[in-house]
């Protein structure tokens, strides 16, 4: 079946980096574009970053500049690079993955918590 498992969050302090990874298995066919979200306390959920099946990313204007987006085609994984890390990156950040034709987000994995403290 289809899986998305993340890792590598953790606690960082401001300033700090972390680089999540996001393991793709399950899936046979390609995928339309792989994104990483995340969720803070008492928020709604918002798109961090995406990254298309031709390697076009997008950012959110809030990471834009300290964040990457990448993936290992190889290895089906996804990874979001987070450096000069703030406290309001903190949240659960998820990865999400979109199937062709409709390009929408319908795999999704557990979530990993990233924690920012000062």
């Amino acid at each position: 079946q289809v899986q998305l498992v993340e890792s590598g969050g953790g606690s960082v302090q401001a300033g700090g980096s972390l680089k999540l990874s996001c393991a793709d298995s399950g899936y046979i066919g390609r995928r339309c574009r792989m994104a990483w979200f995340r969720q803070a306390p008492g928020k709604e959920r918002e798109l961090v970053s995406y990254i298309r099946s031709d390697g076009t990313t997008t950012y959110a204007d809030s990471v834009k500049g300290r964040f990457t987006i990448s993936q290992d085609n190889a290895k089906k994984t996804l990874y979001l690079q987070m450096n000069s890390l703030k406290n309001e990156d903190t949240g659960v950040y998820y990865c999400a993955a979109a199937r062709f034709p409709s390009c929408l987000w319908v795999d999704w994995g557990q979530g990993t918590q990233v924690t920012v403290s000062s």
